[in-house]
């Protein structure tokens, strides 16, 4: 996915999920500067613009409330999203109080993550998002655009779920796709009839790209699937 440069403040106390929210959103085009603490961060945001923050509330020296009250006197516009393993009500209220945007509440998957930065970047910022829409995979060529795989000249015609599930998979290849969020992305909901649904497209796509012994579709267990090209 190739995204217009977007400036990120991120604010966790939690080193290994701080630097891989960074990494992971810095491969996907942002431009994403970490700090350990509420004071760190407020200072940063003193001295330097950004287009988003995402902000731990349980953090050392300043916690994500205090910081998001201090970010509100010096910009009221800047959207801001809190990440947090607390999930009681009153937290809920009181983010939105303060003028948040979301609240995404932790364990949480990378690519719920991102889909709701874009989401607020395009509501807040306006700022365009071009999907890839041609994959090569293996010996195939993946068009979104028209649906089709091409396999050495034989053109297979996907149906509509079959080339938005395969698309997410593109997108993460050897990522984990998480399961609730490609439901929540291609069917709307998690139930558990469209979650059998979803197993019955996986089963279609690996016999689309089987022509291919280097293509694998892994079941991740209670997690999801990772689209695989094996050397």
């Amino acid at each position: 996915m190739e995204l217009t440069k977007a400036h990120i403040l991120l604010a966790e106390d939690d080193d290994n999920l701080g630097m891989l929210l960074q990494e992971y959103l810095n491969a996907k085009g942002y431009k994403t500067e970490l700090f350990p603490n509420g004071e760190a961060a407020l200072k940063a945001f003193k001295n330097s613009s950004y287009d988003l923050c995402l902000l731990d509330v349980m953090m050392p020296l300043m916690d994500g409330f205090t910081l998001a009250k201090e970010i509100r006197i010096i910009n009221d516009k800047v959207p801001i999203v809190f990440l947090t393993a607390k999930s009681l009500k009153n937290d809920v209220v009181e983010g939105f109080k303060i003028g948040a945007d979301d609240y995404i509440t932790k364990p949480f998957s990378m690519e719920e993550l991102l889909f709701r930065v874009e989401a607020i970047l395009r509501r807040t910022k306006g700022l365009v998002i071009q999907e890839k829409s041609t994959y090569a995979i293996g010996d195939y060529i993946f068009n979104a655009d028209t649906q089709e795989l091409d396999y050495k000249g034989n053109i297979i015609k996907l149906t509509t779920k079959e080339s938005e599930l395969l698309l997410l998979l593109c997108q993460n290849i050897n990522n984990v796709l998480d399961r609730n969020f490609a439901l929540k992305k291609i069917w709307l909901d998690e139930s558990y009839y469209n979650a059998r649904s979803m197993d019955v497209y996986i089963t279609r796509l690996r016999k689309h790209l089987s022509e291919d012994p280097r293509i694998e579709i892994m079941n991740v267990h209670s997690k999801g699937f990772k689209l695989i090209l094996h050397e």
